[in-house]
């Protein structure tokens, strides 16, 4: 199976960065190609809303999004890992995000995704925003949530190597299934 993982911490030993290596670590020994694309240390910029792609063209940016659309529309799973900041994804992974409007009409097809999220708080309730973009970007593009990890009360760099979170993300990507 193909995974795309896009992370948006800067922080290179960030705590979603961590979640994502050990999810990582789990989906290559269960034998499954892995791609990753850490969009803040990338260049991504920002889309215009140019309309040049006509949703399904190429983008008048020629930057480091060619990577991720070389590679997402055959991913059989996308792995968005983001820190909260401000009540949404990081700037850097949004962007991405945004970039998905030039290859809308290839990735609108069956696909699973996971959602690897950190934040500092620790009330449940500031997750929700997050979580309801993933689960609105996920309705309309018909993919399907294949699970979700969410660390609440981890705010220095490397806190969540102090919790099970790992694991659970080792472990979700060991028994990911397309």
């Amino acid at each position: 199976m193909k995974i795309l993982v896009l992370t948006g911490s800067p922080r290179k030993n960030g705590n979603s960065n961590t979640l994502a290596d050990y999810f990582i670590k789990g989906a290559e020994e269960a034998g499954h190609q892995v791609e990753r694309f850490d969009a803040a240390f990338k260049n991504v910029h920002p889309c215009i809303a140019c309309n040049k792609c006509g949703m399904n063209g190429p983008c008048v940016f020629k930057d480091d999004f060619e990577f991720v659309r070389n590679h997402i529309v055959d991913a059989d799973v996308v792995v968005f890992a983001t820190p909260m900041y401000y009540f949404g994804v990081s700037a850097q992974l949004k962007a991405v995000i945004d970039r998905f409007y030039a290859i809308n009409g290839q990735i609108h097809r069956p696909k699973k995704a996971v959602l690897l999220m950190t934040y500092a708080n620790m009330a449940a309730s500031e997750a929700v925003p997050i979580e309801a973009h993933y689960d609105v970007l996920l309705k309309y593009l018909g993919w399907e949530d294949a699970g979700r990890i969410i660390v609440p009360g981890v705010w220095p760099a490397g806190a969540v190597k102090h919790t099970d979170y790992p694991e659970h993300a080792y472990k979700l990507g060991k028994n990911i299934t397309g």
